[in-house]
């Protein structure tokens, strides 16, 4: 199941990409907002995170203006990797050699189709466990926990 948030700034595009998982027969949980007022995206952010880093959700997607806030608030949650993605190459990238566990979009930058496609090819990507990359999300892991 996939964990899903944004602000006020992200709304119009977090709505459209349910529909869009919906379409899929994708289930999700909408951590907020839930109506295009202000708001402050860190609790989102945070809040995704954390639903996301306790095993509660696989994945998590998340949605400001630019998507660089959203991914910074929710990367301050420890196991959190969010990337924040305008192409589709680097949504793949991100599942397939950095095991990115959270995925966040700015409504002001990326359309509803190209959200799409970043959407599908985040979700459909595996990590290449083993070999180089694995040992590089370890060392992340390993920074993390102050270890290196």
């Amino acid at each position: 199941m996939i964990a899903i948030g944004s602000d006020h700034g992200g709304f119009e595009l977090k709505e459209h990409i349910k529909g869009y998982l919906d379409a899929q027969g994708l289930e999700y949980r909408d951590f907020g907002c839930h109506k295009n007022e202000r708001c402050d995206y860190p609790e989102y952010g945070a809040a995704v995170a954390k639903a996301v880093t306790s095993g509660e959700y696989e994945k998590g997607i998340l949605f400001c203006g630019t998507g660089a806030g959203i991914s910074i608030a929710a990367n301050k949650i420890k196991g959190a990797r969010c990337v924040n993605c305008s192409d589709v190459y680097t949504a793949a990238l991100s599942r397939q050699h950095n095991n990115a566990n959270m995925l966040a979009l700015g409504g002001r930058v990326v359309g509803p189709g190209l959200a799409e496609l970043i959407v599908a090819a985040w979700l459909d990507t595996a990590f290449e466990s083993g070999g180089r990359h694995e040992t590089r999300v370890d060392m992340i892991t390993a920074i993390e926990k102050n270890e290196g």
